[in-house]
């Protein structure tokens, strides 16, 4: 358990990682969706590709002391940064690849029961490859921020025959000063495509 967060529930907000400037994070509203989409159990193996800060790996690796995240980035300063983070809330079960995706794949430990895919370059050829490297049983989800990307992920997941499919696309919104008002300002939309290989 860490002294930044104590507490056994998901949501650790989003000033308590440490950030760089242009780097993506899921924010937190986001993040507790996307961890409850991944139906992680006690003893999951996650890979994390695109970790980005590492929130994700992070949160997964608190409520899952007993399973394994990999987290995967492609940029040096970035893995350094997921290290960071890791140290920050004590979470010593997340093993940060430094690699690009899907190239790297084939020297990732374990084999996944879930897969977290946060968008990239190829997602067709992403999906595939994290696809055949899931175990029987595992869950997917991926996200998209547009609707080339959510038609690829549809197309992907028909081809591969992803069972259970889900699709959400949530909107949130956060309580903002300004000056001397307060608005409710949206969190970008994202879409959160989930689905289960099955046999």
């Amino acid at each position: 358990m860490s002294a930044v967060w104590p507490y056994v529930t998901p949501g650790i907000p989003d000033q308590l990682f440490e950030q760089l400037p242009g780097i993506p994070m899921s924010q937190r509203e986001v993040r507790l969706l996307l961890l409850g989409y991944l139906r992680l159990l006690p003893d999951a193996i996650l890979w994390d590709i695109g970790a980005g800060t590492g929130t994700i790996a992070i949160e997964a690796g608190l409520l899952c002391p007993a399973g394994k995240v990999v987290a995967v980035e492609r940029d040096e300063e970035v893995a350094s940064l997921i290290q960071t983070n890791c140290d920050r809330f004590g979470v010593t079960n997340v093993e940060i690849v430094v690699g690009n995706a899907p190239e790297c794949f084939d020297q990732l430990p374990y084999a996944p029961t879930c897969v977290l895919i946060e968008g990239g370059r190829s997602l067709k050829e992403l999906l595939s490859e994290a696809w055949v490297r899931l175990q029987s049983e595992g869950h997917i989800v991926v996200t998209a921020s547009n609707f080339e990307a959510l038609y690829a992920i549809s197309e992907t997941f028909a081809s591969l025959h992803v069972r259970n499919v889900e699709v959400a696309q949530p909107t949130v919104n956060r309580l903002e000063t300004r000056g001397n008002r307060q608005i409710l300002k949206s969190v970008d939309p994202i879409f959160i495509l989930s689905g289960d290989k099955l046999g």
